[in-house]
């Protein structure tokens, strides 16, 4: 779903979606927080969510994901907590 100019907010219903194992927003314009319930997705191993408008910081439970290899969230607002 990257590039495609969507906004809002990240969807809560996401965390349902178990067999996820590659998550791409890149380019968009969502903004709040990345959810902790992406944490929560076993099967995630790449995050590609950087060139938006994300603040708050990075959910403890994403550092906790044992499958995840590749995390990227460049050129957001992120803070460091």
């Amino acid at each position: 779903l990257g590039t495609n100019d969507l906004s809002s907010s990240i969807p809560t219903e996401i965390g349902l979606m178990t067999n996820l194992q590659k998550l791409s927003l890149v380019s968009n314009h969502l903004s709040g927080s990345i959810l902790p319930i992406v944490g929560n997705l076993p099967n995630l191993e790449v995050i590609y969510i950087d060139e938006n408008d994300l603040s708050s910081s990075i959910p403890t439970e994403i550092g906790l994901m044992a499958n995840l290899k590749i995390l990227i969230v460049s050129d957001n607002k992120l803070s460091s907590s």
